[in-house]
């Protein structure tokens, strides 16, 4: 067990928290009473995620996707019921959204690199004045297909797969989530693939005329590397018991 205080204040340097922008409110967003003797840790800040925290025997809640996003809103209807339910059931909530993005080493795009051994070229996909994502390079270039084999076998994912572009793959860049906005950096900058995690039906065109392959590792799946990441480091760190939630959305 430890107190609220060491593993929040741990996370909030870690992570720099209070140096990175985002419209997500990211820290420590709701209390518990001072302790912390077990942490659960999912993507989404849902009710059916808070019941599953308390299942598990949690105190303390970390996620991804948190409650409020560039204003606060007003508590009543689905959010009161939220910090109601975290409240009445002592679950501290803590967030963590571009911060985990962005993390050099538990990020999510660094996890995925990682997690498939590739080698990293340099950053890829600006989002203002932060760079979300990696670019990978191939030598020799790899086969379409067995590059989307290597992910289905080492991630457990089964991606989505707009098969426009060359058939062997040299350059790529990849942003977890939902970032298929940033299609166009990767038009411009000539790569040969973008790997991010939902599809967009405004995009399909410009994929398939601009003549690039996109693949799609779903917006949840691609999410749950870092989290998981984090709970590992907490574990090590403070031996903690820890506890991922797996609630998949399809997306």
């Amino acid at each position: 067990m430890v107190k609220i205080e060491e593993l929040t204040n741990y996370l909030d340097n870690l992570l720099k928290i209070k140096e990175i922008k985002d419209e997500s409110l990211n820290g420590l967003v709701v209390e518990n009473k001072g302790r912390v003797s077990k942490v659960a840790l999912a993507v989404d800040a849902s009710l059916e995620t808070f019941k599953r925290a308390k299942g598990a025997g949690a105190d303390f809640l970390f996620v991804h996707h948190g409650l409020w996003w560039g204003r606060c809103l007003p508590l009543r209807g689905a959010i009161f019921q939220k910090i109601k339910f975290l409240i009445e059931n002592d679950i501290a909530l803590y967030t963590a959204h571009l911060p985990l993005d962005l993390h050099p080493e538990f990020g999510n795009n660094s996890q995925l690199v990682k997690m498939l051994e590739w080698t990293v070229r340099g950053g890829f996909g600006k989002y203002g004045d932060l760079i979300l994502g990696k670019e990978v390079f191939f030598n020799p270039p790899q086969k379409r297909e067995e590059l989307v084999r290597e992910i289905k076998d080492k991630l457990g994912i089964k991606p989505l797969l707009w098969d426009f572009g060359p058939l062997k793959i040299k350059r790529l860049g990849c942003v977890c989530g939902g970032a298929i906005n940033l299609l166009p950096e990767a038009v411009e900058k000539g790569l040969d693939a973008y790997i991010t995690g939902e599809p967009k039906h405004s995009y399909y065109w410009m994929a398939k005329e601009e003549k690039i392959n996109v693949i799609f590792l779903g917006h949840y799946l691609s999410e749950t590397l870092g989290v998981k990441a984090i709970g590992k480091d907490i574990e090590d760190k403070f031996g903690l018991e820890v506890e991922f939630l797996f609630l998949p959305t399809g997306h």
